[in-house]
């Protein structure tokens, strides 16, 4: 950690600290991957698939271009189309919905736990129709989800489960890793994640061969040999140099996550005992903290007071989708999610990354509760 003066502006991320830690493995990489020649799919994207599934717990990984497309892919390959409904939370980025659309189902969203701002299984149940083909629970801000719950309910209806990792790389339910409990697991490497690339990148897990051999196909335009297609696919291919990256950073990421976890414990120890409400812990499982995210009241004026400060935060998310405009034709009544709508109102996130000075979480917590105070 680099020492810092107290009233010095806090980001809300800072990839730069990491990057500089990296750098010359970074650009030995680079050069390695440029005189081999090979930048699509080579040596080192194949290398990432395996240790990426040997850390994660699955049969196979099979890397894609982003997070979007590992959605997409996953929804399209367990056969969700026209006419299908998925269930899904509101509170998420918007991805999650997006891609269930972009195959031609429709997206049902049902409330979400306050405690852990996941899917609340009960209303899953509920939701459930002649139409429902499929579960995508979010492991949200790096909270699995209540995935033994889920998974018992696929079993009975007969359901697929596409589990959306993107902010949970790494993150424990019942001793397994989240994204190898489903049918799929969907992760994003955008640089904001728990393990992020220096560009755009996302990965698909599953334990199923022929899902594996399939999403292989369809992310190379649907070709099972060069110029020969056997159905229309797409363009989603992690490139080398991102591949490259990724492996550095994937053997560093049990200090990255412990370090995340460090400064939670930090950020929750100095705010015990006030009225902002910290994040909760899984009683079964870890929280890999991709965003430390409270609950406090007048959050907007307290955000405001934070930005005046010089102190980044971020609102994830001040509205829930299902209250979106393009989503309005699905009719949901503004109290009809009503632990959604609550936590829209009260939710920031607070600066968090690995190695994070101690200086810059005591200035946050000093700040955030005199503003709740005035």
């Amino acid at each position: 950690m680099h020492a810092v003066t107290k009233n010095q502006p806090v980001p809300f991320l800072d990839l730069s600290t990491q990057y500089k830690s990296l750098e010359s493995e970074w650009i030995a990489a680079i050069r390695e991957t440029g005189a081999r020649g090979s930048f699509i799919l080579g040596p080192h994207t194949q290398a990432f698939e395996k240790e990426f599934a040997d850390y994660v717990g699955v049969k196979h990984a099979i890397a894609v271009a982003n997070g979007t497309d590992s959605l997409y892919l996953s929804l399209r390959v367990l056969g969700i189309g026209q006419g299908d409904e998925v269930i899904t939370t509101p509170f998420t980025f918007f991805a999650s919905a997006e891609t269930i659309d972009m195959v031609g189902a429709t997206p049902v969203f049902v409330d979400i736990l306050p405690e852990s701002f996941c899917l609340d299984p009960a209303r899953v149940r509920a939701k459930i129709t002649a139409r429902t083909r499929a579960i995508v629970p979010v492991h949200i801000f790096g909270y699995p989800s209540e995935m033994g719950e889920i998974m018992e309910i696929a079993r009975i209806h007969k359901l697929a489960v596409i589990e959306d990792c993107a902010q949970s790389f790494g993150a424990l339910h019942n001793g397994k890793m989240v994204g190898s409990i489903g049918d799929t697991g969907s992760f994003s490497f955008y640089p904001t994640k728990v393990l992020g690339c220096y560009g755009d990148g996302g990965m698909v897990t599953t334990h199923s061969d022929e899902v594996n051999e399939h999403i292989r196909r369809l992310r190379n335009h649907g070709a099972v040999k060069p110029f020969l297609h056997t159905e229309i696919g797409t363009n989603s291919r992690l490139d080398e140099v991102q591949a490259a990256v990724l492996r550095i950073k994937l053997r560093h990421i049990r200090d990255d996550i412990a370090g995340r976890q460090k400064v939670a414990v930090e950020y929750t120890k100095r705010l015990a005992n006030s009225p902002v409400k910290t994040p909760s812990l899984p009683k079964n499982g870890t929280h890999v903290f991709n965003l430390y995210t409270i609950r406090v009241p007048k959050r907007d004026a307290v955000r405001q007071t934070l930005t005046e400060a010089q102190i980044g935060t971020s609102q994830c998310y001040p509205q829930g989708l299902h209250r979106q405009e393009v989503y309005q034709h699905l009719n949901y009544k503004p109290d009809s999610l009503p632990v959604c709508e609550r936590v829209c109102t009260e939710t920031l996130s607070l600066p968090m990354y690995p190695g994070m000075p101690l200086a810059h979480i005591e200035r946050v917590c000093e700040v955030l509760l005199g503003a709740i105070k005035s």
